[in-house]
């Protein structure tokens, strides 16, 4: 049997008297796009805090399994090292270096699979500098599968709104994940733009072989592409199923369909 690329279990989180996650399970399948929806404040991007080592949590465990089947236990690991293990994200407010190039951005995020340590960048041997140029080869072919080669010397800040969400999706990437979190990729786009997102994340899916898990409050995004949905409220899971089930679960109408589902 397959194990999952994450298996979250248990997972609690709380803030002094306040419990904003309460004995949640989740697990996303190797390859599979999952979404993660619920009303505002139901607990969303804290379990992704959680995840990937912002916040410990109180109680239960994260476990991320590559592709070839080697299972990391996160729980009270920094963020660069759960990055390191295999895991990227991007976040719902924009993070990129506004006044660094689109290029350097992309850059840095191939910073922690670098062997070069400081010894090797101050005295910068051959094989430091043979590093620094597949290091600028690679950031560069990224930002063509994202479509972003030709802002590739411009400031992040000066792009398009569009186009700055492909590039911290780009610089996520980067650090060469087998598992993406995506917190709120479409917020703020345009119907087309949010096209375009769509038939990225089925792409990065498809030709990068990567597990994908997705906060999102557009539905039509979400139903569109999702393999699975985990519906949370107030920090508990009270559904999960195809789009399909969820979409008919009375449960889910109730806390955060409505009559979108309905109509």
């Amino acid at each position: 049997m397959i194990k999952p690329a994450l298996a979250v279990s248990q997972l609690t989180m709380d803030f002094g008297g306040l419990r904003a996650i309460d004995s949640l399970d989740l697990a996303i399948g190797q390859q599979e796009i999952v979404a993660l929806i619920g009303p505002n404040g139901a607990g969303k991007t804290t379990l992704f805090n959680c995840i990937t080592g912002i916040y410990m949590p109180t109680a239960g465990t994260v476990n991320l399994t590559s592709p070839q089947g080697e299972t990391h236990r996160l729980n009270g690991l920094k963020p660069d090292r759960v990055t390191a293990k295999g895991m990227a994200r991007t976040f719902q407010n924009i993070r990129l270096f506004q006044n660094m190039t689109v290029l350097e951005n992309v850059m840095i995020g191939r910073h922690c699979r670098i062997k070069t340590g400081i010894p090797g960048a101050i005295l910068r041997p051959p094989k430091t500098r043979r590093e620094e140029k597949d290091v600028l080869r690679d950031s560069y072919a990224i930002l063509e599968k994202f479509s972003l080669a030709q802002y590739v010397n411009e400031f992040a800040k000066n792009l398009p709104y569009g186009a700055q969400r492909r590039l911290e999706i780009a610089r996520a990437m980067a650090t060469e994940p087998f598992l993406l979190l995506l917190d709120e990729p479409a917020a703020g786009m345009n119907a087309h733009e949010t096209n375009e997102l769509d038939d990225l994340i089925v792409r990065l899916r498809d030709q990068e072989h990567i597990s994908i898990l997705l906060i999102e409050h557009d539905m039509k995004l979400v139903m569109s592409l999702s393999d699975r949905i985990y519906v949370v409220d107030y920090g508990r899971k009270i559904a999960e199923g195809t789009p399909d089930e969820v979409s008919k679960n009375p449960a889910v109408i109730k806390a955060y369909l409505g009559e979108e589902v309905d109509a």
